[in-house]
C-alpha cells in the first residue's frame, strides 16, 4: 500500500503532534478519516479540511464501551478500514517511591497499552472478515526498549505495546492484515516540549507522518523513527547495563505530573 491506497482510516491522538499529521497526509490523499482524540477545536479544524470525508470523535481510548460505539458509527458511514492507527498516547515522569504517581502508572497502561487494543478490537473481525488487505499500527516508542530512570511508567506501558503488537501480528499471518509497530524517537510534540534532557534525532511531525505512512505502505512491520535514533539506542544498549545506567543517570528526569514542563494526562488530577 502506499498512502494514496488508504481509502479508509482511523487515527487516534489526532488533536496534535504525530496523530494531527497523519489525519492532514490521510486527507490529502483523499481517504476517508476517523479523528478521534479529546479536543473537539482541532479536530474541527482538521475535519473542516474535507467535511464529507471526515467524522469527528471524542472517547476515552480506554474505554471499550465508547471505542466499539465510535467503530460502529464510523463503518456504518464510510464502510470497513483498511488503516487503523492507534496513535493516542501520554507520558509523564515516575517515581515509584511516589503514592500519587500509582495511579499515573495505572493511567499510564491504560492509554498507551489497554488503550491500542481498545482500538483495534471493533475494528479486527469485520477487516478480517473483508478479505481485503488492510494495516493495524500500534505507536510505540524507542522508550520501550529499555527502561530508563525516571521514566519507568511510559517504558513499561510502550514495552508491553511492543509485546502485545508481536502477538498479534503473529495470529494474523495468515490474513491479509498486517501489523506495523512504530518506536519513535523525540518528535517535536507536546508531550518532549518540557523535557529537559537531550533529544538527539528530534524530528518534525510531518516528517514523522510522511515515513511512518510511507514505511506502513511498503509493508514495514517495525519502523523506527528516525532510523539514526535507533542506531544509537542499539549502540547504548551494547554497553554494560551499570555503565548505560550510569549515563542516563546524569540527564534530568522527565518532569512529573504537577512539575513544571509536564504534560497533561487525561484522568490524572494535578496535586494541589
Amino acid at each position: 500500500m502506499t498512502v494514496s491506497k488508504f481509502h479508509n482510516a482511523v487515527v487516534t491522538g489526532a488533536c496534535g503532534g504525530l496523530g494531527q499529521a497523519l489525519a492532514r497526509e490521510l486527507i490529502d490523499g483523499g481517504a476517508r478519516v476517523a479523528l478521534a482524540g479529546l479536543q473537539r477545536p482541532a479536530l474541527d479544524a482538521l475535519a473542516s479540511l474535507a467535511p464529507e470525508r471526515c467524522a469527528v470523535y471524542q472517547p476515552d481510548v480506554s474505554d471499550a464501551q465508547a471505542m466499539q460505539a465510535m467503530a460502529a458509527d464510523f463503518m456504518d458511514r464510510f464502510g470497513v478500514p483498511d488503516l487503523v492507527i492507534a496513535n493516542a498516547g501520554v507520558a509523564g515522569g515516575f517515581d515509584t517511591a511516589q503514592a500519587s504517581d500509582l495511579s499515573v502508572l495505572r493511567r499510564m497502561l491504560e492509554i498507551n497499552l489497554l488503550g491500542v487494543a481498545t482500538t483495534f478490537q471493533p475494528f479486527l473481525e469485520p477487516m478480517r472478515a473483508s478479505g481485503r488487505p488492510g494495516a493495524l499500527v500500534g505507536v510505540a516508542s524507542v522508550a520501550g526498549w529499555r527502561g530508563m530512570p525516571g521514566n519507568g511508567a511510559y517504558c513499561a506501558s510502550k514495552a508491553g505495546l511492543m509485546v502485545y503488537l508481536q502477538s498479534l501480528r503473529a495470529e494474523l499471518r495468515p490474513t491479509a492484515l498486517s501489523v506495523h509497530t512504530v518506536s519513535p524517537g523525540y518528535l517535536r510534540t507536546a508531550l518532549t516540549a518540557g523535557n529537559r534532557f537531550a533529544m538527539p534525532g528530534l524530528l518534525e511531525p510531518d516528517e514523522a507522518a510522511r515515513r511512518l505512512l510511507t514505511g506502513v505502505g511498503a509493508g514495514t512491520e517495525h519502523i523506527v523513527l528516525p532510523r539514526r535514533v535507533g542506531w544509537l539506542a542499539r549502540l547504548l544498549g551494547l554497553l554494560p547495563a551499570r555503565l548505560h545506567d550510569h549515563i542516563l543517570l546524569g540527564q534530568p528526569r522527565k518532569p512529573r505530573v504537577g512539575e513544571a514542563g509536564a504534560t497533561e494526562i487525561p484522568g490524572i488530577k494535578k496535586p494541589r
